[in-house]
């Protein structure tokens, strides 16, 4: 099955999204009402400051907790808007940010930070002109910021225009509830359907018929997510979950080829993304490359940006450390795929 396929379906009676490319699963998304879904709104009570740290511990809705980093200036009992920014680990608490978006398919809404911005994706000038253009007609004195995404690009002018206007006017409703003196939850998060919607912007086709996944592999995909090996054809990768990072252990297999250390890792590299994107893997990840000469390091190190720039989540590569494994942080957007795929199947 050539192309990119969007599959909307449920497993275990929950909503999921699958983006298969090439007839291969490259994004699975499942619904969990275990914590906060990314996105969500609160108006928050701030509680008590955590001093070294900069940050604030608040109360949210139903006896829950957060951790908002950017605490200064804050002081108890005062109400503050905040935004779930990923999932929380186990025994800790809901990270949040103040820096509140609201964000669809074409416009990010952006309270507190005025201005309209396109992005650089967008490169014919006349097309440039053409959305701007969208942007200012609809934003007109409105107090917040607006970012139209690339998905702008070639979109109609009244989808573009629509999705601007319910933004805003959601951006106007939630900051005009801002205060109060008990935590409130304002908005839920986008589900997997409306993720899919939002952000997979390639063009594919969209399969919304029940059964979906079934018919069309995703299940038969998604057994190799509870492996911890991930076939890249040149060499072995191995990918393992602990408490404290994930450890990613790279080998040759049975090529004995000069070139073989430097294909084997230049093929993890490549794979690196997907395999944490599907597995929900983020934090401290440590990858133990088949060894190979420092001449090659920037080179493996090249093709790591290069695979992780079109990757969605946010991971900051940090770089080599001195016994020659490569570090980086990533955003823990989602909740491991094993643990949520057990509770799933039970």
């Amino acid at each position: 099955m050539k192309g990119r396929t969007i599959i909307l379906d449920h497993i275990g009676g929950r909503e999921a999204a699958a983006r298969m490319v090439d007839g291969r699963l490259d994004d699975l998304l499942i619904d969990d009402d275990s914590q906060p879904r990314p996105g969500a709104i609160f108006r928050a009570i701030c509680d008590r400051p955590l001093k070294g740290q900069g940050g604030m511990m608040v109360r949210l809705p139903d006896g829950q907790t957060g951790f908002l980093r950017q605490g200064k200036g804050l002081r108890p009992g005062q109400p503050i808007l905040t935004q779930v920014t990923g999932y929380a680990e186990d025994g800790k608490a809901v990270p949040l940010t103040n820096r509140i978006l609201f964000k669809s398919r074409y416009a990010i809404v952006t309270p507190g930070a005025p201005g309209i911005n396109l992005s650089r994706q967008v490169e014919d000038e006349e097309e440039r002109a053409r959305i701007l253009a969208i942007g200012h007609a609809e934003m007109e004195g409105a107090e917040h910021g607006l970012i139209l995404r690339s998905s702008c690009d070639g979109a109609g002018e009244e989808e573009i225009a629509e999705d601007i206007a319910a933004m805003l006017a959601l951006a106007e409703a939630v900051t005009g509830d801002a205060e109060g003196t008990d935590p409130e939850a304002l908005t839920d998060g986008d589900g997997p359907h409306v993720l899919a919607w939002r952000d997979w912007t390639d063009r594919a086709e969209v399969v919304t018929k029940p059964g979906g996944f079934a018919q069309l592999g995703v299940l038969d995909e998604i057994d190799g997510i509870g492996r911890a090996e991930v076939p890249i054809g040149e060499g072995t990768m191995v990918v393992e979950a602990t408490r404290a990072l994930v450890a990613v252990d790279v080998n040759t297999g049975g090529d004995t080829s000069p070139a073989a250390a430097l294909k084997a890792n230049l093929a993890a590299a490549r794979a690196l993304p997907r395999a944490l994107r599907l597995r929900g893997l983020g934090g401290q990840i440590v990858v133990d490359f088949a060894p190979m000469s420092k001449a090659h390091r920037r080179q493996v190190e090249q093709s790591l940006r290069a695979a992780f720039k079109s990757d969605g989540i946010e991971t900051s590569l940090v770089g080599w450390t001195t016994m020659g494994l490569f570090e980086m942080q990533r955003k823990r957007e989602r909740l491991p795929m094993r643990s949520l795929l057990a509770t799933v199947q039970e």
